[in-house]
């Protein structure tokens, strides 16, 4: 997330500082971790917890790192360059290096030597991959290609059958169709595709909660994609997973959202759109809630149930989704912001974090692995300033926590100096969800 906060008039002599700070200063980049590590997700080189950020070091050959996916134990990043590193839990192939073995620090994915990999997704033991110009040109891929790897016991892999890959493979069912996004899910994917309108999101996977938006009725397993119906004539720009819900956000600022029900609700078999005045422009999903950010910079939530989510009496009026006989779901906003706007949010399972205009990253939820960052194993019921980033940088600041299927770790990429912020008290009264069903 990028966020450049200039005055509007400036002084010779800060126009003088700020062109001093360019030349002679290096901006530098960061990738934190913390949280769970038992399976090596944290990338550290150690099987264990750590309740405090700790500095990781990828390695400088791999180039700074412009997008991290954090998968139930593994985490994939993205670099500038187009490479692709990997690490954490690979008992299913899903880091990509050929064997199903863990990985406990960040190694490259050799299969994508010679490519340009433009988008990454980490799902609960699968991943997807992205390609765009091929830098071999005796390969002859073109570009917008997907390639997945790891658990395929659900068809979460779209190659027509049910196995598991430790390589990256091909999709060939889009051999002639350009990829622009890949989303997994605890056991789906989700696929869109390059253009404007028409047949561009796609589905397979376990579809037993309408995950897959196939189908008015309830589904099985898919291992081939298939078309997700009612978004035909919408210009979606960015498609999400998490758990068993899905979600797409359009270029109008509109949510959509299938797939299991949220708060204990009906399970939602096609995508519908949520009834709002509201222009959304992100949103990350947990196993029981929807966190969405605002043009406005302010934060709504869908469904929670544990750990101290809103009281009836912070809670909006019941929002609908756009269809007949769907149950209404409440649509909260989050409190106590008192004019602070909000850059970028993150769901986990059990626990959320957000990011402030003020450069505050602020953790809440479960804590028993320590993946709020605060020292300790505690839950915390409002958000937190993570201590080590009480300090950061305003410029360009990228938040990551186990967005789409996450399990009790968290990561946290910073690219810039230091800044000092002061920290700021709590800001919010609710908590995300608790994942009471996994099946």
């Amino acid at each position: 997330m990028v966020s450049r906060r200039e005055p509007e008039i400036l002084t010779m002599a800060e126009k003088e500082r700020l062109v001093g700070i360019e030349q002679d200063e290096e901006e530098e980049e960061e990738v934190w971790s913390w949280g769970a590590g038992t399976d090596g997700q944290l990338g550290t080189g150690k099987l264990q917890d750590e309740h405090l950020p700790i500095q990781l070091h990828i390695g400088a050959s791999a180039g700074p790192v412009s997008l991290l996916s954090c998968g139930g134990a593994h985490v994939i990043a993205l670099t500038t360059g187009g490479r692709v590193v990997t690490w954490g839990r690979g008992n299913c192939g899903q880091l990509g290096h050929g064997y199903m073995v863990s990985s406990l620090q960040p190694k490259s994915v050799e299969f994508f030597k010679g490519f340009v990999v433009t988008h990454v997704s980490a799902g609960w033991n699968h991943s997807g991959f992205v390609t765009g110009d091929d830098i071999d040109t005796e390969l002859l891929i073109d570009t917008g290609r997907l390639f997945t790897c790891g658990d395929g016991s659900f068809g979460q892999l779209g190659h027509g059958d049910y196995k598991s890959n430790s390589f990256p493979v091909m999709v060939s069912y889009f051999a002639s169709r350009h990829v622009e996004q890949i989303a997994c899910g605890m056991r789906h994917s989700l696929v869109l595709l390059e253009g404007h309108s028409g047949d561009r999101v796609y589905g397979f996977g376990s579809g037993k909660r309408g995950q897959l938006g196939i189908s008015e009725d309830k589904v099985g397993s898919i291992c081939l994609p298939q078309t997700t119906t009612g978004l035909e004539d919408v210009n979606i720009l960015g498609i999400n997973a998490n758990g068993d819900h899905s979600a797409a956000l359009s270029a109008e600022g509109c949510l959509y959202t299938w797939g299991r029900g949220f708060s204990g609700g009906s399970d939602v078999y096609n995508p519908q759109r949520l009834s709002s005045s509201l222009s959304f422009i992100q949103v990350a999903l947990g196993w029981n809630l929807a966190l969405l950010l605002t043009s406005e910079g302010e934060v709504y939530m869908l469904g929670g149930k544990h750990h101290g989510w809103l009281s009836e009496s912070q809670r909006m009026k019941p929002a609908k989704h756009l269809s007949d006989g769907s149950k209404e779901v409440q649509l909260g906003k989050i409190p106590g912001l008192n004019g602070i706007k909000v850059l970028q949010i993150a769901a986990g399972a059990e626990h959320s974090a957000l990011v402030t205009e003020n450069a505050l990253v602020m953790a809440w939820g479960w804590g028993e692995h320590g993946q709020l960052g605060l020292g300790s194993t505690v839950d915390q019921t409002s958000p937190q300033s993570c201590l080590p980033f009480q300090k950061i940088c305003r410029r360009n600041m990228s938040l990551l926590c186990p967005v789409r299927i996450p399990e009790d770790h968290h990561m946290v990429r910073i690219k810039g100096g230091l800044m000092p912020v002061e920290p700021q008290p709590q800001l919010l009264n609710f908590l995300s969800d608790y994942c009471s069903d996994a099946e």
